[in-house]
């Protein structure tokens, strides 16, 4: 599972310094984690992504992104609570989902948003 930075973020997700307009820059659909070290949610949701990233290995990218080190990244997408999960399909607009959810609602989000079967 990979850490985004802004300069990653740009370059695999979307480039909003560029676009205006939602725009994906991946390969894969993904699901991007915003998370803190404090946050005791967060922890929970950990194990449930590194599950998920192997279930889903070659189908979708899960990336984290650490809102206490990205600022920016965080405020572009008016990140208040934690953990909050970005769902972004290959066509289509993203999705945000707040708080720890359980993993039978993140694999029907997975299916349901980004994988569209």
């Amino acid at each position: 599972m990979e850490h985004l930075t802004k300069e990653t973020f740009l370059e695999k997700v979307f480039n909003y310094e560029q676009n205006k307009e939602w725009k994906f820059e991946g390969e894969l659909p993904c699901l991007i984690d915003f998370y803190a070290d404090w946050c005791q949610p967060c922890k929970m949701v950990a194990p449930i992504l590194e599950e998920l990233s192997k279930e889903y290995d070659g189908k979708i990218n899960i990336y984290k992104i650490d809102t206490e080190a990205e600022t920016e990244l965080a405020g572009a997408f008016g990140i208040r609570s934690i953990p909050s999960l970005l769902f972004c399909p290959k066509d289509g607009q993203p999705q945000m989902a707040m708080g720890a959810l359980p993993k039978d609602t993140m694999k029907k989000a997975i299916d349901d948003v980004l994988l569209k079967n």
